[in-house]
């Protein structure tokens, strides 16, 4: 792995954890994220062969992808305070994004290091062929995840700002408060 590598893969987890406090949610926030996938998609895709059972890795993997972004992008708090629309990550849906950005940063530094051997095996058995097919399954991942968490988020941003029942507050001032519709 290159350093360019793990700069992506620790900004894609920070993007997360930063919002572990409550922020406010505008598009400009939402964009980050898309951002560096669109960075990482310019250095790691490259054409690649269908051929055998590479589009369903493919599929498999950007599936696992969608549904870790949409349960993280669910698991998020989501409210709208005085005009603006805030959010905050709890643990689930930091657990989820770490999940999701942590497997395959583990995956990549595993397959560089000892685990290529047992990925040529694997791949072998199960007619997954081309040198980067694994990169791209990956990379893909990374982009189900980051689309589906913010359009899932666009999503819920749109809605409170259009919404007048979800005026919300943060009553004790520590990023704890629901939207209106869960609050008791």
């Amino acid at each position: 792995m290159t350093p360019f590598d793990y700069a992506i893969d620790s900004l894609l987890v920070a993007v997360v954890l930063l919002q572990a406090r409550a922020r406010t949610l505008t598009l400009r926030s939402l964009l980050r994220p898309l951002v560096l996938v669109a960075i990482a998609g310019t250095v790691y895709l490259r054409p690649i062969s269908l051929t055998g059972n590479n589009l369903v890795l493919i599929a498999t993997l950007t599936g696992v992808g969608i549904v870790l972004g949409t349960l993280s992008g669910t698991a998020t708090a989501v409210w709208r305070q005085d005009e603006n629309v805030v959010s905050r990550a709890g643990v689930l849906a930091a657990f989820l994004w770490v999940l999701g950005m942590g497997a395959r940063f583990a995956f990549a530094i595993w397959a560089t290091h000892s685990g290529a051997a047992a990925i040529e095996r694997f791949s072998l058995r199960h007619d997954i062929t081309g040198a980067n097919i694994w990169q791209v399954a990956l990379v893909l991942m990374a982009f189900g995840e980051v689309l589906s968490r913010t359009g899932v988020l666009q999503f819920r941003r749109t809605r409170a700002l259009n919404s007048r029942n979800s005026l919300g507050a943060d009553p004790d001032g520590a990023g704890n408060s629901r939207p209106a519709h869960q609050a008791a």
